[in-house]
């Protein structure tokens, strides 16, 4: 009977450690703030300021995520919660550009209206992070704006339709 009730408490436990770390991922049923652009506002940039950072692992800790990337792979530290959720109509026949400029290592996270999800290190020179959707569809957009390092800093997102 008590070898029982602890292998019932091991398991509970093992399954703890794994919905907590599934926990611990950028969560796309969260909100960051929240915003909305057509193709056409967006044509004149937008900025954002946002800190820059995370404590959660994507490499070691959302392999879901870091697995089903688009892009570029690399480490990379982010909320769990976006740091914008971006309502975005319109935006057929435009490209549209996610750059970050900061004052450390930045890293960048997208989750596109489709549920794809992408990754930046370095795209945008001086060490900051930049994605470039050729194709993007509308509907709801979410940014995080992430670390390579776990350290925090200030940064500055933009957004711009071409």
């Amino acid at each position: 009977m008590f070898s029982k009730l602890l292998s019932a408490g091991a398991l509970a436990f093992g399954l703890s450690l794994v919905a907590g770390a599934a926990a611990a991922c950028p969560d796309v049923r969260q909100n960051g703030a929240t915003g909305r652009y057509t193709g056409q506002q967006l044509y004149d940039p937008k900025f954002f300021n946002v800190t820059a950072g995370g404590n959660h692992s994507l490499q070691r800790n959302c392999r879901r995520i870091y697995n089903s990337l688009r892009s570029d792979r690399g480490e990379g530290y982010f909320p769990v919660r976006p740091d914008f959720t971006l309502q975005t109509p319109g935006l057929q026949g435009f490209k549209l550009v996610i750059s970050v400029v900061s004052e450390c290592d930045s890293t960048l996270l997208i989750n596109t209206p489709a549920g794809n999800w992408y990754y930046d290190d370095d795209d945008n020179g001086n060490l900051d992070a930049r994605i470039d959707l050729t194709s993007p569809s509308s509907g709801i957009l979410d940014i995080w704006v992430g670390t390579v390092d776990g350290e925090y800093c200030n940064a500055q997102l933009r957004l711009e339709t071409f």
